[in-house]
C-alpha cells in the first residue's frame, strides 16, 4: 500500500523535524498515545510543503527512510533534525499549525494577517515556545515582541521563535490580589506575589521593556484557553500567524478538542 509522505516542524515539548506517513491528525495521536516513547500534555506541530528544502537538512534521505513495516502499516516518524530547527524554516513553508490536548484531541489552525489593535502602554505575557521557553512581562505588543527577540543584538534572544500571548488582564488582577494574596491565576507554576512584584518593577521603570518570570512558561499546566488571539512566528524580516478561533467556534466546530482544551 502506498502513502502519502508529510513534513512535519514540532515545536512542542520538543523542537524537530520529521518526515512521517502519518495524515497530521493520526500523527497527534501517534505522538501523544501511540508512540512507545512516554509523554503526557499538549504537542504543537506545523505541517510543511513536502517540497520544503534547505542544506541545513537532509530531508530527501528522511523521505527516503519512509518506508512502510512490514506488515504494511505507515511509518510514523523519521527524525531528520532535532537541533536548531525552527532557524531554518521558511515560513512560506509552513501551511497548517496543529495543537494537540493530552488526550489528542486536535485542531487544526490556519494562517492569516494579524489585525488585533494594538493597545499602546498595556504590560503583556508571553510564553515562548521554541526555541526558548520562558514566560517574559513586557509592553511589547504581539509583533513588537517578535522583533525584540530576534535582534541579533540580543543576548537572550534567537534568529527567529515561536510563541503565544497569555489572555491575562493585569490590571484586574492587581485589584484582586490587593484583596485576596491567594488569589488563583492562569500560570499555576507562577506565583502571585512574584507576579505582583514583577509588574510594578516594569511599571515603575519607563525605560524597562521586560521582565523574565520564569525560565520555563509551563505551557503545559495551563488551558488553551487561557491563549490571546493566536500563535506567531517571528524573525527580524518577517512574521506569520496563526489566530486562535474564538471558543464558542471551537465548540461549534471541533466539539472535541474544546471539551478538553
Amino acid at each position: 500500500m502506498e502513502y502519502k509522505n508529510y513534513l512535519y516542524l514540532v515545536l512542542h515539548p520538543d523542537s524537530a523535524l520529521i518526515a512521517s506517513q502519518l495524515s497530521p491528525f493520526n500523527f497527534a495521536k501517534h505522538y501523544v498515545a501511540g508512540s512507545s516513547r512516554h509523554y503526557e500534555g499538549k504537542v504543537i506541530f506545523a505541517m510543511l510543503d513536502i517540497n520544503f528544502r534547505h542544506p541545513y537538512f537532509d530531508i530527501e534521505k528522511g523521505l527516503k527512510g519512509l518506508v512502510p513495516h512490514e506488515d504494511g502499516r505507515p511509518k510514523a516518524t523519521k527524525f531528520i533534525s532535532s537541533y536548531r530547527v525552527l532557524e531554518h524554516i521558511d515560513f512560506d513553508a509552513i501551511e497548517k499549525l496543529y495543537l494537540t490536548t493530552p488526550d489528542a484531541a486536535t485542531l487544526e489552525l490556519s494562517p492569516a494577517e494579524h489585525t488585533a489593535p494594538h493597545e499602546e502602554g498595556r504590560l503583556r505575557i508571553f510564553a515562548e515556545i521554541d526555541p526558548l521557553k520562558m514566560l517574559v512581562l513586557t509592553r511589547y505588543n504581539f509583533v513588537e515582541f517578535g522583533k525584540f527577540i530576534t535582534d541579533p543584538e540580543n543576548p537572550k534572544g534567537a534568529p527567529k521563535i515561536f510563541y503565544t500571548q497569555i489572555d491575562f488582564d493585569i490590571d484586574e488582577f492587581l485589584k484582586e490580589y490587593k484583596k485576596n494574596p491567594f488569589v488563583s491565576i492562569p500560570i499555576a507554576t507562577l506565583h502571585p506575589k512574584k507576579l505582583q512584584d514583577a509588574i510594578y518593577e516594569v511599571r515603575d521603570n519607563p525605560e524597562k521593556k521586560t521582565k523574565g518570570l520564569s525560565l520555563y512558561s509551563s505551557l503545559n499546566s495551563m488551558s488553551y484557553r487561557c491563549l490571546r488571539h493566536g500563535f506567531m512566528f517571528a524573525s527580524q524580516e518577517e512574521s506569520k500567524f496563526f489566530p486562535l478561533p474564538k471558543p464558542e467556534d471551537i465548540e461549534k466546530n471541533n466539539y472535541k478538542f474544546w471539551r478538553s482544551m
